[in-house]
């Protein structure tokens, strides 16, 4: 770690648990290894001390934040500027403090969309995303920003899926349907190109939950993304390689979302294995 002084930048991530998050590794380690005086510390903030944080973060010339639950949504209020993902979204992951302007930024759906183009272009593609949460929502938007031709979203709650089709509808005007799990999952993924899992079945410590979508529904030519990245393999992704199916891993969303951050901080495209090695380190 290089000596921290009064000129080291300070960025860093707050939300209510952080102790966990992987975040700093990953930062700390690009920090590091391209000589930046820059440190990523992370903040437990109670959603109560939520305006002060931000107005204290400002006053400490703190540089930017990452933002995680609860806190997404609500920090909007504090913020001077949205980017247009975040604007559509609603939602905030991260902030840049420039000069006496507070700029939000939602690099989440960037983050699945950049893993997702490592394999194919998602321009024209038809999507499936499993979810109607939070992380449906920012990965939806985005999909449908950098071109999908259609999505769907399965999920258990009808109501949630169509307040998130009407938002994409109205703010994007783009072709998106909603459907239950059964027979019309089933059907659509005859000929969907990408199928989406944003929901946390499967995630450690419930890694023997059943996935929404077994091995027989999908077909060879279908890439299938899991965002949950613990364990690296889910169920969905196990019953997808039986299909013969492409799969990407969780990890590569959560990597390419704080690579997005480091880049709005501090103008430099950090090295992927960087960031890779230090998150798989982590997992370890």
């Amino acid at each position: 770690m290089t000596m921290i002084t009064g000129k080291t930048n300070v960025v860093g991530l707050i939300g209510d648990p952080v102790e966990h998050s992987l975040s700093p590794p990953m930062h700390n380690a690009a920090f590091k290894h391209l000589n930046l005086d820059y440190v990523y510390v992370p903040y437990p903030v109670k959603k109560e001390s939520l305006e002060n944080a931000i107005f204290g973060a400002k006053a400490l010339n703190i540089k930017g934040l990452n933002v995680t639950i609860p806190h997404k949504t609500e920090v909007i209020n504090y913020l001077d500027i949205l980017d247009k993902p975040a604007e559509l979204i609603g939602a905030v992951n991260t902030i840049k403090f420039d000069g006496n302007e507070v700029k939000g930024y939602n690099t989440d759906g960037i983050g699945a969309v950049r893993s997702i183009e490592e394999l194919c272009s998602i321009r024209n593609k038809k999507v499936i995303i499993l979810g109607a949460g939070g992380a449906a929502r920012a990965v939806s938007f985005q999909i449908l920003i950098n071109g999908a031709e259609s999505l769907i979203i399965a999920n258990r709650t009808p109501e949630n899926a169509l307040k998130l089709q009407k938002d994409l509808i109205q703010r994007l005007n783009a072709d998106v349907k909603t459907i239950d799990l059964g027979e019309k999952l089933k059907n659509e993924l005859l000929n969907a190109d990408i199928l989406i899992n944003t929901t946390p079945i499967g995630m450690y410590p419930n890694i023997n939950h059943e996935p929404l979508v077994k091995a027989e529904m999908m077909c060879e030519d279908l890439i299938c993304n899991d965002i949950v990245y613990n364990p690296l393999k889910t169920g969905l992704l196990k019953e997808a390689e039986k299909a013969g199916a492409k799969t990407i891993s969780g990890i590569k969303m959560l990597i390419y979302q704080g690579m997005e951050s480091f880049k709005i901080w501090t103008g430099i495209n950090p090295p992927l294995d960087i960031f890779e090695n230090a998150f798989k380190k982590q997992m370890k």
